[in-house]
């Protein structure tokens, strides 16, 4: 664990660059450009929650439709397990983005935000962020509140006609023992959810209870503390499934 959870490919190659015989200006003007030319995806140095997938990444739907409403997905490795079967689900009713990502709340994603945002516009946003973020030195005391309805004011002001879903975070459990309870970490998962929810109250956005939905299933945990089997993902898919549905019957 450490308070720097996220390592740009960018730092990476400006010190390769700079440990050659080359001028620092023009390894800095190769670096921008390319940034410029295409991000490089972030990288989680805490290997307990990597992504599990396919990897950070946006992921944009091939648009067979043009006329069919368009969903983002903002989540983890945990959006990477059940993205799958929402996006079937979802097939001929909706085109479905994602943003794959190992944030925490943070000013800097909250500007970040913004520029994923401008893949849209969007209909309806299902977002998350929780499982990087109870480490130690990650979160400021006092910050998490303030950071939550910044991201969602970003939400906002860029998509001021979408409607918005908060989805909670999953519940942590032993490592080996999957139907134990971790008692170190998921009682930050708790706290987390508690405050997102009430800053989702305050903002008027529903949430899509995945805790809630897992917490008595846990005999469908990996057993990573982390992750989970695949009926498990069904279930909490066919959960933002149907709240996206409900939210766009009524747009």
């Amino acid at each position: 664990m450490g308070s720097d959870p996220i390592v740009f490919a960018p730092i990476r190659f400006y010190a390769q660059l700079t440990s050659t015989p080359m001028r620092p200006l023009l390894c800095l003007l190769l670096v921008l450009t390319a940034v410029a030319a295409d991000k490089p995806a972030p990288v989680e140095t805490d290997k307990r929650v990597q992504s599990d997938g396919k990897g950070w990444r946006i992921e944009k739907a091939v648009i067979k439709d043009a006329k069919l409403p368009r969903v983002l997905l903002i989540g983890d490795s945990i959006l990477n397990g059940y993205q799958g079967h929402a996006t079937k689900l979802l097939a001929g009713k909706a085109n479905v983005d994602l943003w794959v990502n190992p944030y925490n709340q943070s000013e800097g994603v909250n500007k970040l935000l913004g520029e994923v945002l401008a893949n849209g516009p969007y209909d309806v946003v299902v977002f998350n962020m929780g499982l990087h973020g109870w480490q130690e030195g990650r979160i400021k005391p006092g910050t998490f509140e303030p950071l939550m309805k910044g991201y969602v004011e970003v939400l906002k002001a860029k998509l001021p006609k979408a409607k918005l879903l908060w989805a909670s975070s999953t519940p942590v459990t032993v490592k080996g023992k999957p139907t134990e309870i971790n008692a170190e970490i998921n009682p930050n998962i708790v706290e987390q959810n508690r405050m997102a929810a009430k800053v989702m109250a305050e903002m008027g956005v529903p949430v899509v209870d995945f805790y809630g939905l897992l917490i008595d299933k846990r005999e469908l945990a990996r057993g990573d503390m982390f992750h989970w089997t695949g009926p498990a993902y069904n279930l909490i898919a066919q959960a933002a499934v149907d709240a996206i549905l409900r939210e766009l019957s009524t747009k």
